[in-house]
């Protein structure tokens, strides 16, 4: 029997090598598993977008995760291509103050954030129907976006947890990991297998990170 295709997807100021500890775990669950890249500052939100949803194309039902501005990339890419489930990790869903602040607050921080901003300000929007999407939040308070944009508690060091609500979410779970400590937890690599393999979150999943 083939295992389920998964592509990965990395956050802002990162590269797909990033992405590789979390892959592993996923395909220590039996995942077939696939770091993607795009360009997280240089690329254009469209270009990238279009990119990953020809790689979904070649394999219909293929299930995305995706980290921070990844997973906004995510549900961009499930919203035009005949997916499986999304998880996001952290992702700001509703929008990110901390790439604001970069943004407005940091001299030469719109170049710093690059092109994915207007996405990042704005957030996801509506999810897309018919599509499951699970989010993974972190809430251990380590970051420099929590100072620079003062996020309201709690928040994972850069993006807070309200942030990472919006409706039609299919399943939200909390672990205790900073915004970049997500993509090595693994709590949330036990969640999102188990959310990828039946559309929610158990108490199972948690048990299952200690192994």
């Amino acid at each position: 029997m083939p295992r389920p295709r998964v592509v990965l997807l990395h956050g802002l100021w990162m590269h797909a090598p990033a992405m590789q500890w979390f892959a592993s775990r996923l395909r220590r669950d039996g995942f077939d598993v696939m770091p993607m890249g795009y360009f997280s500052v240089l690329e254009s939100t469209e270009s990238a977008v279009a990119r990953i949803v020809r790689t979904l194309d070649r394999q219909p039902g293929t299930h995305l995760v995706g980290h921070s501005l990844g997973g906004l990339m995510a549900v961009q890419a499930a919203a035009r291509s005949r997916v499986g489930r999304v998880v996001c990790l952290g992702s700001p869903l509703a929008g990110s103050q901390a790439a604001d602040g970069v943004a407005s607050r940091v001299p030469g921080g719109r170049s710093l954030i690059g092109q994915h901003r207007e996405l990042l300000l704005r957030g996801a929007g509506a999810l897309p129907s018919g599509i499951e999407v699970g989010m993974v939040a972190g809430t251990l308070p380590r970051g420099l976006g929590g100072a620079i944009a003062r996020l309201p508690s709690p928040h994972d060091g850069t993006v807070a947890l309200a942030e990472t609500r919006i409706p039609g979410l299919a399943a939200h779970v909390v672990v205790a990991a900073s915004h970049t400590g997500l993509i090595f937890s693994r709590e949330a690599a036990s969640h999102a297998a188990c959310f990828l393999r039946g559309g929610r979150f158990t108490e199972m999943a948690a048990l299952a990170a200690i192994a």
